[in-house]
């Protein structure tokens, strides 16, 4: 199963270092779990939307165990891919940029065909063969068709809801400044968390160890932040699921608004055990690491 993490600390640049695949028995366990790619999108001065990613499995890279990505931005978005659509290559591989914004999914779409129709001439946005840079491209084609982030987001959800097979359409969407989360239907979970400077207990930063992504973040000893991720990371108290069919909006000052976007079950639903890998749940200790 594809797994998300977002994180943002606006209006705060903050510095953070991402890990995936960290000790030699858990990067073996992680990697042939999720062997088909790890990305890092974030926003660099000048530059804006940057996305970092490797299709290679880490098992097969010796090169993604030698240390940290150590990056800076206000918002970021990484992603741990196990294929369903697409081959194991550059393009394929999460998260994707498009109109200075970055997205990663987690679930599956069929009948890819209805979907390029729909999209129509905005295919020229997709490089890839994967379900997910499609669905990020019929997402920012209603974004720019509508001039809100909130009602493109809606309007291609709700499109897809009605139209096409699916397990899952999870995702996380960053700009420079605002993190977006939506979850859909109740097959994979997403959760988030609130973070008040220096968290629960105060004066700690942030460093998170999960099953697919470690996390260092010490500017968050002393600044607030929103965590969005596929389980929670830590023992905090605030860690809350987001319910089925939330679209979940982190504003430029870490104001957290959300409401229900889908209330009805998906049309075209694929049975769990046709979707291949994509919701196998994933158990141990694991452990990630980003290569330089």
């Amino acid at each position: 199963m594809c797994r998300l993490f977002g994180l943002t600390a606006s209006p705060q640049r903050v510095h953070a270092s991402f890990w995936l695949l960290e000790a030699a028995g858990s990067l073996l366990e992680q990697s042939l779990r999720n062997p088909d790619g790890t990305g890092l999108g974030y926003f660099a001065p000048v530059v804006g939307a940057v996305v970092d990613k490797e299709p290679l499995p880490a098992y097969e890279d010796p090169a993604l165990a030698r240390g940290a990505k150590h990056v800076s931005s206000v918002t970021f978005v990484s992603h741990l891919r196990y294929a369903t659509t697409g081959e194991r290559t550059t393009e394929n591989t999460h998260p994707f940029a498009i109109d200075g914004m970055i997205f990663a999914h987690n679930g599956t779409l069929q009948d890819l065909n209805a979907l390029e129709a729909h999209i129509g001439r905005d295919m020229r946005f997709v490089g890839g063969d994967t379900d997910s840079e499609r669905y990020f491209a019929l997402v920012a084609k209603e974004i720019r068709a509508r001039g809100s982030i909130g009602s493109g987001i809606s309007a291609a959800v709700g499109w897809i809801v009605e139209n096409i097979p699916l397990s899952s359409i999870n995702f996380v969407l960053a700009t420079a400044d605002e993190l977006w989360a939506f979850r859909y239907p109740e097959t994979n979970r997403l959760f988030v968390l609130e973070r008040r400077a220096g968290g629960g207990r105060g004066r700690r930063d942030l460093h998170h160890v999960s099953g697919t992504v470690r996390v260092h973040v010490p500017d968050l000893s002393r600044h607030p932040s929103v965590v969005v991720a596929s389980e929670p990371l830590d023992d905090s108290v605030g860690w809350r699921a987001l319910e089925s069919g939330e679209l979940m909006r982190v504003g430029p000052d870490l104001s957290v608004r959300s409401n229900i976007v889908v209330d009805r079950p998906p049309a075209q639903p694929i049975p769990l055990g046709h979707s291949m890998d994509e919701n196998a749940p994933i158990s141990g200790p694991a452990r990630m690491v980003w290569g330089s």
